[in-house]
């Protein structure tokens, strides 16, 4: 098919390619700004992107690396369920499904729209959100944690399924914030479908895919010539990831191979376990085509031409590969310690172009009570950032959100506003930046006061091992959960606040790079006037006066 395109000339591509990105991005900023749930309005817990006919990435929005572990999969479980003759235009497709409709969680609900042009489907549309809903659920396997949605119709020529509707919606916990995210989605796949026939139109449907193709074809080679810029070899990676869900930790391996312009990667790890924090293999190729991306060339077009170079294996049935029924809702913490396997691999390699380990989890913290008021039911989610690794020419960011997860924090005035809960502290953790040349980001403290009864879960990791420093650098500081008086350790992150109770959570820094005696005097000074390091820390860190 692709032959039977004339190539576009680079100028025309390049002016389709910024389009293509324009569109993502609008339809992201329509989502978020029709959304309802804070965990959409406010953190912008969601993604937008456009594909082929085939289901490939024509463009991903810059938002939430992760997400599209759920996008690469559900087109070819749409074509496999659904004949592309029977569809028309209209058609909308949800979908959330681990195993059976290519998501990597279920809270991630995914909408998906065939553009049509003249009568024929020139692409996809596609849109997903995390629906703060699924909370208060047990995650021993997939069937506890929430209401499995294969790649089915919602909206069929248009019009609402309302039957399927009513079953999504009465599986969730909070309705009528699932109702109003659901059509702030719909709204954002409606608008990338009226710019992507727009562009058609105004280049002519075969220049648009064509160009969609050179794009792909362009971003292959560009991965190509940075691989090929890494020295050949095979080199080898551990790290330990720790949970509040399982005793004890796991260990993690990767074999990374370069070989002229493409690169292996094998991971290896424990079978998967009874608890979330297991992995698809779709979750694994986001996570790993982001990480490499941002060593070889952070500047490559996020499509399907970067992955082409790329081989990924990794045990079926492992924590890394997971297979049904096993529990998913916790994945993202174990794609945070994939990403330090990868880059952990290629600091041996390229030093220079990799970070020290950054903070490595994403803590969570989920809350669902009801309202004093009126009675009715809330469902409050929190990911908190912490401290971004060192690099070879600047400290680490403070309090940030890393790799996999990219959402924004929740402002305190909108926590309390809409929730019967106060946040007591916000801050830095003084010292949790790990020693170096260059200093390790620091963690970040939240201290949460309920007002009302209510269940809280509480999920991290790094709270055994701590990100590792860089070229001499010293370890970023450990996560931990301190709950106030009278509350006993939550079990399997599982407990009860009632009103007053109140639980601290502290988030992991990241890795220092380089020497610790080798740091800068000037630096120093920032950070001891700054705030960031008390003289005694200084003095028991870097030996200063």
């Amino acid at each position: 098919m692709s032959k039977a395109r004339p190539v576009p000339d680079p100028i025309t591509v390049e002016v389709i390619g910024s389009a293509l990105s324009s569109i993502v991005e609008e339809m992201g900023e329509a989502l978020v700004r029709a959304s309802y749930s804070t965990n959409i309005k406010e953190r912008r817990d969601c993604s937008t992107a456009l594909f082929d006919i085939a289901g490939n990435t024509l463009c991903q929005a810059e938002h939430i690396p992760i997400h599209l572990g759920s996008f690469i999969g559900i087109i070819a479980h749409v074509l496999k369920r659904h004949p592309v003759a029977e569809m028309r235009p209209g058609d909308v497709f949800v979908g959330n499904d681990a195993y059976e409709g290519g998501g990597t969680h279920l809270p991630d609900i995914v909408l998906a729209e065939p553009v049509f042009v003249d009568g024929t489907i020139i692409g996809w549309a596609v849109n997903l959100a995390h629906h703060s809903d699924f909370a208060d659920r047990g995650h021993a396997h997939i069937f506890q944690e929430g209401l499995r949605i294969p790649p089915i119709r919602l909206y069929r020529a248009g019009e609402l399924q309302k039957d399927v509707q009513e079953l999504i919606l009465l599986n969730c916990q909070v309705p009528r914030e699932r109702l109003s995210d659901l059509r702030a989605q719909m709204a954002a796949n409606r608008l990338g479908v009226a710019r992507m026939q727009a562009l058609c139109a105004k280049y002519g449907t075969q220049t648009v895919l064509a160009a969609g193709e050179a794009l792909m074809d362009y971003a292959e080679r560009k991965m190509r010539a940075g691989i090929a810029a890494i020295p050949d070899g095979t080199w080898h990676f551990t790290d330990r990831h720790d949970s509040p869900e399982i005793e004890g930790e796991l260990e993690l391996r990767l074999t990374l191979t370069v070989a002229g312009d493409a690169m292996r990667l094998d991971f290896d790890g424990p079978d998967q376990v009874r608890a979330g924090i297991n992995m698809t293999f779709t979750a694994l190729l986001a996570t790993v085509y982001y990480a490499v991306k941002t060593v070889v060339d952070p500047t490559l077009l996020p499509n399907a031409g970067l992955a082409r170079p790329l081989q990924v294996t990794a045990r079926e049935g492992s924590v890394l590969n997971c297979v049904l029924p096993a529990a998913v809702n916790a994945r993202l913490s174990a794609c945070q310690r994939v990403v330090d396997l990868i880059h952990g691999a290629l600091a041996q390699a390229v030093p220079e172009r990799v970070t020290a380990a950054h903070n490595g989890a994403c803590f969570v913290a989920s809350f669902i009570g009801r309202q004093p008021a009126t009675g009715e039911p809330w469902v409050y989610l929190e990911t908190i950032g912490g401290g971004f690794g060192a690099r070879a020419t600047k400290d680490g960011l403070d309090g940030v959100h890393v790799h996999t997860t990219n959402t924004s924090n929740l402002p305190v005035e909108a926590l309390e506003i809409e929730y019967p809960l106060t946040l007591l502290r916000y801050e830095l953790v003084e010292g949790s930046g790990g020693a170096g040349r260059q200093r390790g980001g620091m963690g970040l403290r939240r201290v949460y006061r309920a007002e009302a009864e209510c269940r809280l879960r509480l999920d991290g990791s790094r709270f055994a091992s701590a990100p590792w420093g860089l070229e001499g650098g010293g370890p970023g500081g450990r996560g931990r959960f301190v709950y106030g008086p009278g509350i006993a350790p939550f079990v399997l992150g599982n407990g009860l606040l009632r009103a007053g109770d109140w639980v601290e959570i502290i988030t992991p820094g990241g890795g220092g790079y380089g020497p610790p005696a080798e740091r800068d005097p000037a630096a120093l000074q920032r950070d001891l006037a700054e705030g960031n390091l008390t003289p005694e820390a200084a003095r028991a860190t870097y030996g200063a006066e």
